[in-house]
């Protein structure tokens, strides 16, 4: 006997669900935090007074709530340049690359200049100066 002939309610099968509308995917602040650091260096490489190759390259700190990332770059910078147009585009590089590779809103990038390095000095004069 089948579930018909008892007169128990036919089987529903559940509508299919398309695969973008199941489950969910979660980007860990980690990860957010190597992207935000790499558009970060992408971002200085491209401007002109660009920090020496002895500089640290930029360090991301990175609270994600839903789908809204608070992203804190660290950072040294050339000098003499002018340092808010550097850190604009640290800015805007950082909050374009992290919406576009995890999908997530940048309201603010918050920067930290740790250090200025001068331009055009060798490095026994360099070291004198820290």
């Amino acid at each position: 006997m089948n579930g018909r002939e008892t007169g128990a309610a036919p089987r529903r099968t559940p509508p299919k669900v398309a695969p973008a509308d199941r489950g969910a995917t979660r980007i860990a602040d980690r990860v957010v935090a190597k992207i935000a650091a790499q558009a970060a260096r992408e971002a200085l490489a491209a401007l002109p007074a660009s920090p020496p190759a002895d500089a640290a390259p930029p360090h991301a700190t990175v609270t994600v709530h839903h789908d809204i990332a608070r992203v804190r770059i660290s950072l040294e910078l050339g000098y003499p340049a002018d340092l808010a147009t550097q850190c604009a585009a640290v800015r805007r590089q950082v909050a374009h690359r992290v919406e576009e590779c995890a999908g997530m809103t940048v309201p603010e990038v918050d920067i930290d200049v740790e250090r200025l390095h001068p331009a055009q000095v060798g490095p026994a004069r360099r070291d004198r100066l820290r």
